[in-house]
């Protein structure tokens, strides 16, 4: 059954604390022999990043079921629709809905092109393992696709699936997929439409319904790796792994009688798989990884009580704030949602509209899942849908009940605390090693299974349990240039902060009119400070002069922004010393800074800067940041591709207005790639697709020309931010777009462009044989977790930076590679995939490889290599910067520095 939906109508009294606990089962009723749920249940996945949405509610005070004195309008809606879902074999646990079904495949554009051969050549081959499993077919197998029509027409599709039920001996081990009107099998009939005449069952009043006619009409034979063909398969793993007994959250499944709990923190973790099967270079493959659900030990109405008891009249905003934006899972269906708005006039005695009448939250919830609500006076949660919910459909608000809800993820608060993250780290971390056992384990379950390989033999299929083999490279370290000096770095580490050290940065821009707002408390630790940034500047070509010191008696935000507006022009840059990471005074003094008064900023936490053991640390790396603020370079590489301009460019979602994206441009100015100009763009909608790109080009090539009197020859654009399904509107939308822009500069230009497409949220993970002798342990529950010795339990080891992948995991129609670029000490290293759309430029496999892999070099805020190339890293600082604290288009000048480090 579905959420309910409608115009809640009354209200009612009474009061209750409980704790919420998470579904083992989403059953309306408990299955039988089920044990009592007990207070601290198991939790949730992989550490999903929750959002943060507009702050809204009143300010009275209202105790969590009470209304407020001016409530908002009831929400109208309907009854939601129930889950249309497929029946397989008669077995109704295996197929999607129609609408589901079509969402679960997705297959990228083909942009390969006509390259014959995408894999480059440079660096040592090394022997790797990846977490696909190779799958194993029949020669001759194919999915056969049917339409299949009833006459007379049957207007409820559970009766179309019951008499399709009927013929279920007419296939192959009787093994299809049928929604309603489509139906996917392995058998092929003999004539290309067939009939059959099925009797039905008299009504429960005697009526006797007249015979129904099925008709198959066969429309595709759909071919190994079609849509299709994948979609079929991905439902057959569905239904494995429902034998299995995991539980579905989302697009993954999780094992809640084996979850990790974490008292401290009223956590606890649900480990489970993250699986798809895909066409990949040399066949169709299973992909599997591990995955964790986090979820909170207690219900939402938990959060709200204690809120009610500490919050005093500031209840509402202070709930608001905490709760809205965040992901909830129900207890009853392991469903997730979003958390848009807290209805306070509402409670679970309203009522809401079904076919049947209309009925109150509390009759419903008990009447359709068994579930008691205590609390009648706790308000509801309100869940927009979500514009990928809406397929043709109305769709309408979602209300959940707080005492049946449980929050998932971490809180920004949560994952600030160095204490609650290691004690997650502990379950989550995984290294290479105790990855393997664990998927290898996964498989092996799924091949011994009695009931799974019945299953698996009836639709044809074979799942191989090794890891699939597969030949990677490793680039060769690059050269670092500094002003005096060139050095290497260890390629494990790919780490040049010692070395750094001493040396004369690239170009500096002399700091000589600065200032420094200091509050009375911190004075003393900020001299020290102070003396310690002069002292390092000199030695690395950077003069830091003496500041003007502007002590403040307090540090409240008009103290800061009072005195910066007072010095506008006066000072090259501006540093505040500040008590605390209070989120409104740094984007209240940001404002102040970039908005209205534009100048280099930088802000510092007084505790950053107590330490006196460390501080000639800090103050270095503060320095050489100060001096990008201002200009200058801290490094370079050598980069041989002349005439060349890079762009970055990456998506963050304004937290102040829902729907609204803040979109990062940044490119190259100078040859050496490391000086950028730097665009922002609204994007008025909840996707990450950019139609303000010709602007920004436009901008950062007249910007270009300026500096170096000509227009580049070559542009390589990354993009960043791309889900699986807007791959098709970059190619046919922003491209276009970029090209268009050219001929508006100057009437001819025309470069030659290329448009690469950068993915971090991915599953593939890479693992190369170790040396033995490793120190990590097992950790965890059932081995799962293990930390230190670099990831390495002496059986299997991340692979080092420079890494590259660029054959069996990568999709043939793709001009494609996976990159690991950065060093991690714990858990599993995750690779970057790269999808090459469009190759302008004539970049080989090698040139587009090595190149991305140097621009991973020059990000100027870690000295060592970073995940992603440095132009998308820098878009995404200066889209996050607007996005989470600005909420403006900043001004260009402080366009041509990198202000928002």
């Amino acid at each position: 059954m579905s959420q309910p939906q409608g115009r809640p109508r009354g209200r009612a009294r009474g009061r209750g604390r409980s704790s919420g606990q998470a579904a083992p089962q989403p059953q309306p009723t408990p299955r039988p022999g089920e044990p009592p749920v007990a207070r601290a249940p198991p939790a949730d996945t992989q550490v999903p990043v929750p959002g943060r949405g507009r702050s809204r509610g009143g300010s009275a005070q209202v105790a969590p079921g009470g209304a407020p004195a001016q409530a908002p309008a009831p929400p109208t809606a309907e009854m939601a629709a129930l889950q249309v879902r497929g029946q397989a074999g008669g077995d109704r646990g295996v197929a999607g809905g129609v609408t589901r079904r079509r969402r679960e495949v997705f297959i990228e554009p083909a942009t390969r092109g006509d390259m014959a051969n995408k894999q480059g050549s440079v660096g040592r081959e090394v022997k790797m393992l990846t977490n696909c499993f190779q799958m194993a077919t029949p020669p001759d197998w194919l999915i056969y696709q049917y339409r299949v029509s009833f006459d007379p027409e049957v207007d409820y599709k559970k009766v179309r699936l019951g008499l399709v039920g009927t013929l279920r001996k007419l296939f192959i081990n009787e093994q299809y997929v049928f929604d309603g009107e489509t139906m996917f099998t392995i058998t092929r009939f003999d004539q290309k439409i067939t009939e059959h005449t099925v009797e039905r069952l008299p009504r429960k009043d005697g009526t006797q319904d007249p015979p129904t006619k099925i008709t198959f009409d066969l429309t595709n034979e759909c071919p190994p790796g079609s849509a299709e063909h994948l979609r079929i398969f991905n439902i057959i793993f569905k239904k494995i792994l429902k034998l299995m007994k995991l539980e579905q959250i989302g697009r993954n499944y999780y094992n809640p009688h084996d979850a990790p709990t974490i008292p401290a923190h009223n956590l606890t973790l649900w480990p489970g798989y993250t699986t798809s099967i895909s066409q990949f270079e040399n066949g169709v493959m299973l992909m599997a990884d591990l995955s964790f659900k986090i979820l909170h030990t207690e219900s939402v109405l938990n959060v709200l009580l204690d809120l009610w008891e500490s919050a005093g009249d500031q209840f509402q905003d202070k709930a608001s704030k905490a709760l809205v934006g965040e992901i909830v899972m129900t207890r009853y269906n392991n469903k997730t949602y979003r958390i848009d708005e807290i209805v306070w006039n509402q409670n679970p005695s309203s009522t809401f509209n079904t076919p049947r009448g209309d009925i109150s939250f509390v009759d419903y919830y008990k009447t359709q899942y068994d579930r008691d609500i205590t609390d009648l006076q706790q308000p509801l949660l309100m869940s927009l849908p979500r514009s990928r919910d809406v397929q043709g459909e109305k769709r309408m608000p979602i209300l959940l009940v707080p005492e049946l809800c449980l929050l998932t993820g971490l809180s920004d608060d949560m994952r600030n605390n160095f204490t609650i993250m290691k004690d997650i780290a502990v379950h989550t971390r995984v290294n290479p090693g105790s990855r393997v056992r664990e998927l290898q384990k996964f498989l092996q379950q799924i091949n011994s299974d009695k009931e799974i390989v019945e299953y698996t033999q009836k639709w044809q299929v074979k799942f191989n349990p090794s890891l699939a083999p597969i030949t990677g490279r490793l680039l060769p370290p690059e050269n670092i240039l500094q002003r005096n000096a060139k050095y290497s770095y260890d390629p494990r580490t790919a780490d040049w902060s010692r070395d750094l050290r001493g040396n004369l940065l690239v170009s500096t821009v002399p700091l000589k009119d600065w200032m420094v707002i200091i509050p009375r408390r911190e004075r003393n630790n900020t001299q020290a400070f102070i003396d310690s940034l002069m002292k390092v500047g000199p030695p690395m070509g950077f003069n830091i002069g003496d500041p003007q010191r502007i002590d403040i008696p307090d540090d409240r935000i008009d103290s800061y922004v009072r005195h910066i507006r007072q010095n506008y022009g006066k000072v090259q840059l501006v540093m505040c010393i500040l008590t605390s990471n209070r989120k409104e005074r740094y984007d209240a003094i940001k404002k102040v800074c970039v908005i209205e008064n534009p100048v280099p900023s930088q802000m510092m936490l007084g505790k950053t800067i107590s330490k006196r053991q460390g501080l000639m640390s800090v103050a270095t790396k503060v320095a050489m940041q100060l001096n990008c603020k201002l200009g200058g370079d801290l490094w370079a590489v050598d980069i041989p591709l002349k005439e060349l301009m890079v762009v970055g460019i990456d998506c963050y979602h304004d937290s102040a207005t829902r729907g609204r994206s803040a979109v990062g441009f940044v490119a190259s100015m100078n040859a050496h790639l490391t000086k950028y100009h730097s665009r922002v763009a609204f994007q008025h909608t909840d996707q990450e697709i950019i139609d303000s790109l010709l602007t920004s080009m436009t901008a950062c090539l007249r910007r270009y020309f300026e500096i170096n009197q000509a227009y580049p020859a070559k542009i390589i654009v990354y993009r960043d931010g791309v889900g699986d399904g807007q791959l098709p509107a970059v190619v046919e939308h922003e491209v276009p777009q970029l090209e268009d822009c050219f001929s508006r500069v100057m009437q001819g230009y025309k470069p030659k462009l290329s448009f690469i497409v950068v993915k971090k949220r991915i599953n593939n993970r890479f693992f190369m044989p170790g040396s033995g002798g490793g120190g990590g342990g097992r950790g965890g529950r059932g081995g799962r977790g293990g930390r230190g010795g670099g990831g390495d339990d002496g059986s299997f080891i991340n692979p080092p930076p420079g890494a590259v992948v660029d054959s069996v995991v990568t999709k043939r129609q793709l001009f494609d590679f996976f990159l690991i670029s950065q060093s991690v000490r714990q858990g599993t290293v995750s690779p970057t995939s790269y999808n090459v759309i469009k190759n302008g430029a004539g970049l080989k496999p090698d040139h587009a490889q090595r190149l991305t892999y140097k621009l991973t070099h020059l990000y100027f805020n870690w000295p060592g290599t970073i995940r992603v190339p440095a132009p998308c890293l820098y878009a995404h600082k200066l889209a996050f910067l607007v996005g989470q604290s600005l909420h403006h288009l900043p001004p260009p000048d402080l366009a041509d520095t990198l202000y928002y480090l």
